[in-house]
């Protein structure tokens, strides 16, 4: 993989300046391997969320623990995400990108073997959100890669291959998941993850370059990362993307929080059975991201936004009639949950090229930083609201009304940063 062009002018402190990014020139070879490398390290956390989903029953009977204290172990993993992105990201545009990457990478292996051997649900907990934290770097750093080398539909179009490789990780995840519990205990998950990270390590140490040159790089201490911040945050063009996207994964997240509860408690389903629905739903996904990449170049960025938002909210507010009215078939959940992956699948990639488009590369870590702690904050704390219930546990009415809320005000933000863009 060849290194790109030269450097830009880095901004004086505080100034976030629009600049475009580097011409690169990949042959189809390198960027096929780029989008394996990114794609196995941005699949580490939906390997990380989804893999002992199917477990969570016999987590709580084996930790001896409540389910709403399993649920913690998700919710912990995502604060995890969302601070470490926003200590990484700006390490990773001070010091390049290979090296946080490579560390974090390893500190989440290290992780993963000891969540096997976790005594009680306290310290299982704690080795989640450091789980997080250390996860943050593949998820930080692979969208600034991205944006140090692409730009415009050439970034669309390469998400939309990221996504098809990343997108594989939760449709095989919880099935990988509930076969293991066919032939050992929910530990065995961690060991799987302590595998695929290692891989990870191993692929970024031999075949990942450094993206961002050495001129390129930006050294700030807390007042001058400070005026970063504050200089992204100013621009509706980056926040109003940003709370898209996160009140989005929000939405995406309560239905992977809650949906193995309900699917098993409500509607009967065994763990192998609610591991082939999240596939099917997780299929859904895939196809909207590859129809979103089919309509680059054909469809305008905003458009394909605004439509995956407006099928996103039509699918979870009849979600919620149907759970209110007390007529919901298993099959006719899924087949809207389907519908829901299925926007998905328009929202997250042009919404992340949205956000980054136009940022220079001295503070894509950043950016890309904030637009992630974002999404995994929403996405653990909305989550959570699904499980307030006169039980404690999540249910198919408070799943659905959470999705539809955190949907249409996904909507709402996606509508203020048009208007702010326009006026």
């Amino acid at each position: 993989m060849q290194s790109v062009n030269s450097p830009a002018t880095a901004p004086e402190q505080g100034e976030v300046e629009s600049v475009p990014a580097r011409s690169w020139s990949p042959s189809r070879g390198a960027v096929a391997l780029l989008v394996l490398v990114l794609g196995v390290l941005a699949a580490t956390g939906p390997l990380a969320t989804d893999m002992y989903l199917p477990a969570f029953p016999q987590i709580t009977g084996d930790l001896g623990t409540s389910e709403a204290r399993v649920q913690l172990t998700l919710t912990a993993m995502m604060l995890g995400l969302a601070l470490g992105q926003l200590v990484i990201g700006p390490m990773s545009d001070a010091w390049g990108r290979r090296g946080p990457l490579l560390v974090g990478v390893a500190v989440f292996t290290v992780a993963s073997v000891l969540c096997v051997f976790v005594p009680d649900v306290t310290v299982f907990i704690v080795l989640r959100f450091v789980q997080g934290v250390a996860g943050a770097a593949g998820a930080v750093i692979s969208r600034a890669v991205v944006r140090d080398l692409f730009k415009g539909d050439d970034a669309v179009r390469f998400f939309s291959r990221l996504a098809l490789v990343m997108m594989l990780a939760p449709l095989l995840a919880p099935l990988l998941g509930a076969q293991l519990l066919l032939v050992g205990p929910w530990q065995l998950s961690f060991w799987v993850l302590a595998g695929m990270s290692a891989l990870s390590l191993v692929l970024v140490w031999g075949w990942l370059p450094e993206s961002l040159p050495a001129g390129e790089r930006r050294r700030q201490g807390p007042r001058a990362l400070a005026g970063t911040v504050a200089g992204l945050l100013r621009q509706p063009r980056f926040v109003g993307p940003v709370l898209t996207l996160g009140l989005s994964f929000g939405m995406l997240f309560t239905y992977v929080s809650a949906f193995s509860f309900v699917s098993q408690t409500e509607f009967g389903a065994s763990p192998q059975a609610y591991a082939g629905l999240f596939a099917v739903n997780a299929l859904g996904m895939m196809a909207g991201t590859q129809v979103n990449g089919l309509l680059v170049g054909r469809v305008e960025t905003l458009r394909r936004l605004g439509l995956g938002l407006g099928l996103a909210l039509v699918s979870v507010v009849v979600l919620v009639a149907v759970a209110l009215l007390g007529v919901a078939a298993l099959w006719m959940v899924v087949a809207l949950l389907a519908l829901m992956m299925f926007s998905v699948g328009f929202i997250m990639p042009n919404a992340t090229v949205t956000a980054l488009d136009g940022q220079p590369a001295s503070v894509a870590g950043t950016a890309s930083a904030l637009m992630g702690a974002l999404q995994f904050a929403l996405g653990g704390g909305v989550a959570v609201l699904a499980g307030m219930t006169a039980t404690g546990e999540p249910s198919l009415v408070s799943m659905s009304v959470v999705m539809a809320s955190a949907a249409g005000l996904s909507l709402l933000a996606f509508v203020w940063s048009v208007r702010s863009k326009v006026g």
